[in-house]
């Protein structure tokens, strides 16, 4: 399957930009407007070359070809314009270059000539007091990444999985840093999936929350009535937001640990079996969220059908005890001069005794049938 995904690469079309040429990457731009790169510096032997001023990704490609290393850029929401220059500079795909720049993409692994592209979704967990039908439980992000031999791309979109704290922690681990861009690529992948393990410990607290509100007995330990609904669809929903988020990206975790490449270190190939296993995990988990929402949702619908029949039962049991009054005085509301007992002294007060004590029975009888 690899060789055929390899031949479809080499021999499938370039497919024509829908962007305009905006030239080659301005080394010369003024530095104080507005760009997407957020850091862009050379590293060579895992430390970090210390310029006196922030380095352009042409600069920065200049010394590394010149001197050694990789340089690693990393840009967040960029422009056509302002990627376009830096794509032309390092070689990148047209397709790969596209998708960085249009985002919504799925979490995914591609090899191209010289680099790896690669797709991750970020995912923030939403901090709020209550669960509610309109609460935001997850963000996502995406996180896009080429990898060369001697450079790292980082396209972040969105507003969480900032890289900056892991690129400071990557600095302070020179032996790591040295083995290149394929270590970087790694801790990416590594600090995302913890991510999605923290996630996954939030979510499952809220789902713990539904759980028990569903299944606490109601007062007297009476059927509960449920919950709203709409909060464990909603709580659903966010599930699977969080599924297309890390089903995808088993596949290609796996292909970085088990597939000798190019581009990858053998001694970093290693740590994403790691990494592979993690996600397989928090994998499992979202499943079985998604399997234990749906037996909430239909055990809360069944609990609320219950609870509506227990309603009809009582209603129908105070209809059937109004029905023996309503009948008497319907018999005794008929204008009949010669009708039983109506001229009699003690008629009154032992027909209202009869209904009393018939009410009575009905009563004590659907109570003790569990109809009251």
């Amino acid at each position: 399957m690899s060789m055929i995904r390899d031949l479809r690469a080499a021999v499938r079309p370039s497919r024509p930009s829908l962007r305009k040429d905006t030239g080659p990457y301005d080394a010369t731009r003024d530095p104080s407007t507005p760009s997407a790169v957020v850091d862009c510096a050379v590293y060579r032997d895992g430390r970090r070359v210390q310029t006196d001023q922030q380095l352009s990704p042409h600069e920065a490609m200049r010394q590394v070809r010149r001197d050694g290393g990789f340089v690693w850029i990393g840009l967040h929401e960029p422009s056509e314009a302002e990627f376009s220059g830096i794509a032309g500079e390092f070689g990148l795909h047209p397709l790969a270059v596209e998708d960085a720049v249009q985002a919504h993409q799925r979490p995914k692994l591609e090899r191209y000539d010289d680099s790896l592209f690669t797709v991750f979704k970020t995912i923030h967990y939403v901090e709020h007091d209550e669960l509610t039908a309109n609460s935001e439980i997850v963000e996502t992000g995406e996180v896009m990444c080429f990898t060369g031999r001697d450079f790292f791309i980082t396209v972040r979109h969105g507003g969480q999985g900032s890289l900056r704290a892991l690129r400071h922690r990557l600095q302070d681990d020179p032996e790591l840093l040295a083995k290149g861009p394929s270590a970087v690529l790694h801790s990416i992948a590594d600090h995302v999936v913890d991510g999605y393990v923290a996630v996954a410990d939030a979510v499952q607290d809220d789902i713990d929350e539904v759980e028990t509100e569903v299944f606490t007995p109601g007062r007297g330990g009476k059927v509960s009535r449920g919950v709203d609904s709409a909060r464990i669809y909603q709580l659903k929903r966010e599930v699977l937001e969080f599924k297309r988020a890390v089903a995808p990206l088993l596949r290609p975790m796996q292909l970085l640990s088990e597939r000798p490449m190019r581009l990858v270190d053998p001694d970093i190939q290693k740590y994403f079996r790691d990494v592979a296993d993690h996600l397989a995990r928090v994998q499992e988990q979202v499943l079985g969220f998604d399997e234990l929402l749906n037996s909430i949702l239909q055990a809360n619908l069944a609990q609320a059908s219950v609870a509506q029949n227990e309603d009809m039962r009582k209603i129908t049991s105070w209809a059937a005890i109004i029905a023996v009054p309503t009948m008497v005085c319907g018999v005794y509301g008929m204008n009949f001069d010669y009708m039983p007992e109506t001229h009699w002294k003690l008629g009154y007060p032992v027909i209202m005794a009869i209904t009393g004590v018939i009410c009575l029975g009905i009563h004590r009888t659907l109570k003790r049938n569990g109809w009251l």
